[in-house]
């Protein structure tokens, strides 16, 4: 079972919780839980800075925790807990379901600062199958 905790509402997002879900299932993963937040441009840059020194709001931020070693997970005893995916819609230039599978991505361990695109690559194809289910529900 996946449970996502979705704080705040997510501007343009009728099912956060559910585009969450369906990016999980995707990717493998049939357990698990992890929080979406929605924050203001204030509250992003003090989480950017503290984080990342960064002290500007971004649209997106990730806080991995049981995320790594998705293949390594026992089958028995709790969810794993993926962390949090933090949002800033005022900082967002794509839209936030496309952020929200973006920071599961992160979540998951992967990182397009450091790879050859394999990040980008699947979270077009994320994004592409979330379109789809959009058309046929």
């Amino acid at each position: 079972m996946i449970e996502v905790e979705v704080r705040d509402p997510v501007p343009g997002v009728d099912a956060p919780a559910d585009v969450v879900r369906r990016a999980l299932w995707a990717l493998g993963v049939r357990r698990a839980t992890l929080g979406v937040l929605v924050v203001s441009p204030a509250e992003m840059a003090e989480i950017n800075g503290r984080h990342r020194g960064k002290e500007v709001p971004t649209d997106v931020l990730a806080f991995p925790l049981d995320g790594d070693g998705i293949g390594d997970w026992p089958d028995d005893g709790p969810a794993p807990e993926l962390g949090d995916v933090v949002l800033c819609p005022d900082a967002a230039s794509d839209p936030l379901d496309v952020l929200m599978i973006h920071g599961v991505l992160h979540l998951l361990g992967y990182d397009h600062e450091v790879d050859d695109g394999q990040m980008l690559a699947r979270q077009a194809e994320l994004v592409a199958a979330e379109r789809r289910s959009e058309v046929a529900g």
